[in-house]
């Protein structure tokens, strides 16, 4: 900055008025400030089409920032998927509203929300924190992060659909067989190729078509293996070691967890689950954090005992509201309860990421 302001000053010697001298002075010293500022100020574009496959974080947090709940994450309303939209939908206890976010889609800021009429002004008030229409790119531990949440989260679905394809009601199913292929894959689909994980989203649409066409052709259990094992091809992509460390594991199992959390929410309506896929959608992640927690039980239960605790009576207490895939007309655990379990899963852990 002072080899700048030195230049300017020899540019102005030959003027003869001091205060024309002064005046450009004063201007260009300005603009030397701003372009400064522009050089340093952080790589955050708007994104008012529909781009998938970015995710929207904090963009004055570090890309290797812990990827939870507690975490300053704003949802990007024209690209986030359902998942995501239902913490906002949960928040304002508008049933419906994630995919009214969904359908009006695009927008150029936020408070298109209300110019388009999918809230209200009053409604857009509480949630005026949590939304965004920025993206910024992850890398980094954050990006593998999110990159198996979202792997997690097509577990997730697909565990409650096998459940109710197991049970005859593939109608309930097949919304849980969409959401992976339809809404999840596009955001992992241009990672695929740089982590060398060969496109599968073949395998998730034949088992989708032939469970929307023929439920009951005796293939249906081989295609969903199949659609299993080419998730879990893709999740491997990740190295075993770092899938494996507590530090890391622990960040996806939180985000899962407050995920499902979401869910519940807004599955709830006055002391009734009435959103029966939002039910199922909690399960299924809940059922897939308890299976991704044993890959870790080892290691915790030795190196953070009273942490591993935690978690293990706490998976336990959260498993016991969802008694059946198919939904009980009352909520067998609170919102209260089990917002109040994943925050203690959260502070707990808050342990193992401080610990060198």
């Amino acid at each position: 900055m002072f080899f700048i302001i030195s230049l300017i000053k020899k540019s102005f010697k030959a003027l003869n008025s001091s205060k024309t001298f002064m005046l450009l002075f004063g201007l260009s010293l300005v603009s030397a400030i701003a372009i400064s500022a522009c050089i340093n100020e952080p790589k955050v574009t708007s994104s008012p089409t529909t781009s998938a496959g970015s995710s929207t974080i904090d963009p004055k947090k570090d890309s290797g920032m812990v990827m939870s709940s507690n975490s300053k994450v704003k949802i990007n309303i024209n690209e986030a998927i359902l998942s995501d939209l239902d913490k906002v939908e949960a928040k304002l206890g508008i049933a419906g509203l994630s995919n009214k976010i969904q359908a009006a889609r695009p927008y150029v800021k936020t408070e298109d929300l209300i110019s388009k009429k999918v809230i209200t002004a009053e409604q857009f008030e509480k949630v005026k924190d949590i939304v965004s229409i920025e993206t910024v790119v992850l890398t980094g531990e954050a990006k593998d992060v999110d990159y198996l949440t979202k792997l997690g989260l097509m577990k997730g679905h697909m565990i409650v659909a096998k459940e109710l394809i197991d049970l005859q009601k593939p109608d309930q199913a097949l919304p849980h067989i969409q959401h992976p292929v339809e809404e999840i894959y596009a955001e992992i689909e241009g990672q695929l190729k740089e982590r060398n994980v060969k496109d599968f989203k073949q395998s998730l649409m034949d088992l989708q078509q032939l469970v929307k066409s023929k439920p009951s052709d005796p293939s249906v259990p081989t295609k969903y293996q199949e659609a299993i094992a080419s998730i879990d091809m893709a999740i491997a992509a990740i190295p075993e070691a770092q899938r494996k460390s507590p530090k890391f594991a622990l960040q996806v199992i939180n985000t899962i967890l407050d995920t499902a959390g979401t869910e519940y929410m807004a599955a709830i309506a006055n002391d009734k689950v009435k959103e029966i896929i939002e039910y199922q959608d909690s399960r299924g992640f809940t059922i897939y954090v308890e299976q991704l927690y044993k890959s870790i039980a080892p290691t915790m239960e030795k190196d953070y005992p009273d942490v591993h605790k935690q978690f293990t009576v706490s998976l336990e207490k959260l498993k016991s509201a969802y008694p059946s895939p198919i939904a009980p007309e009352k909520p067998v655990l609170s919102v209260a309860d089990m917002s109040a379990l994943i925050k203690g899963n959260e502070q707990a852990a808050a342990k193992v990421y401080t610990k060198p």
